[in-house]
């Protein structure tokens, strides 16, 4: 989706000035104009990376953002925390929850904001295939090195990002431990997202090409007393989705209490020791419910050359 004026996402030509960084060159668009008003020289200095990837140092006051629309969306959802739990004995990498993510936020086929891994913790121990949506952190890194706003924290837990305020400068992609984040590089097919005509950070659609986008957590689906399409489509019921306030998740077949799933389950937070306290616990893969060959099936050889090779397998 295009920005709606000609204003908004056309990048400020700035002049190089003396004593301006030599890594702008004269009329080369950096910066995107929200508002229509002349910029003031801060004498604040900032960098930013511009959409083909040259690091450049601007004065604040060319940073020019809207105010933050969708207030709402960006409040959060009221005395709630969201969280997930992923049970890895259940997963077999049917794919079918990126499947349904991609359906429901109208993604092409390339744009994943679920990631799956081959995982093996050491060489006695049998691979799990291992899923990564973003791990919507309680203490996000991607949030502090936006320079406009763009990606933010919610009350209820939730990170989202206004893809009306992105400028596309990927510093969050950079900062996220977890590579969680993808580059909108291509104009959504606007067939397919005419019921979402209207943008929201809550839906992430209609996407909009120059900006960066991920996970959600679905919280309009929340809004409407429904879960996301990735618990309901995992045909295993690995994914449980739920409110930390109620103590309570569900995978839409069972509903467990939160607090005895973790502590019976010995679930823990990936990579928790970089201080990010993930809202996405998972289960050991124990009990295995597949062999992980079984997450082979439909895929090429190079495909499961690359899974095997990063995954230590040798046989």
């Amino acid at each position: 989706m295009k920005r709606p004026s000609s204003n908004r996402r056309n990048f400020l030509k700035i002049s190089i000035a003396a004593g301006a960084t030599a890594l702008i060159a004269s009329g080369e668009n950096v910066l995107s104009s929200i508002s229509g008003s002349e910029n003031k020289e801060t004498g604040e200095k900032m960098r930013l990376l511009t959409p083909d990837g040259k690091l450049v140092e601007v004065d604040k006051g060319h940073v020019c953002c809207q105010p933050a629309g969708n207030l709402e969306a960006r409040e959060g959802l009221p005395d709630k925390k969201m969280v997930m739990v992923i049970d890895l004995a259940k997963c077999r990498n049917a794919r079918k929850c990126l499947e349904g993510c991609q359906k429901m936020h109208f993604l092409p086929p390339h744009m994943e904001w679920i990631k799956f891994y081959l995982m093996r913790d050491s060489e006695e121990q049998a691979p799990y295939w291992f899923p990564k949506p973003c791990l919507h952190c309680n203490n996000p890194p991607c949030v502090k090195v936006c320079p406009v706003g763009a990606t933010f924290k919610r009350t209820d837990g939730i990170v989202l990002i206004d893809n009306e305020r992105c400028i596309g400068c990927k510093f969050c992609m950079a900062a996220c431990p977890y590579s969680s984040r993808v580059f909108n590089w291509e104009e959504p097919d606007i067939t397919k997202t005419m019921n979402h005509a209207v943008y929201s950070p809550e839906t992430s659609t209609p996407s909009i090409v120059g900006t960066v986008s991920k996970c959600d957590f679905c919280p309009d689906m929340v809004r409407k007393g429904e879960l996301p399409s990735c618990v309901t489509s995992c045909p295993n019921g690995a994914f449980y989705y739920g409110d930390k306030n109620e103590d309570a998740v569900t995978n839409g077949t069972d509903t467990v209490k939160l607090s005895e799933l973790i502590e019976t389950g010995a679930a823990y937070r990936f990579m928790e020791e970089l201080g990010t306290e993930p809202s996405i616990y998972y289960l050991p893969a124990v009990n295995r419910a597949f062999d992980y060959q079984v997450g082979f099936e439909g895929l090429s050889e190079e495909e499961i050359a690359l899974y095997k090779t990063e995954a230590k397998i040798t046989e």
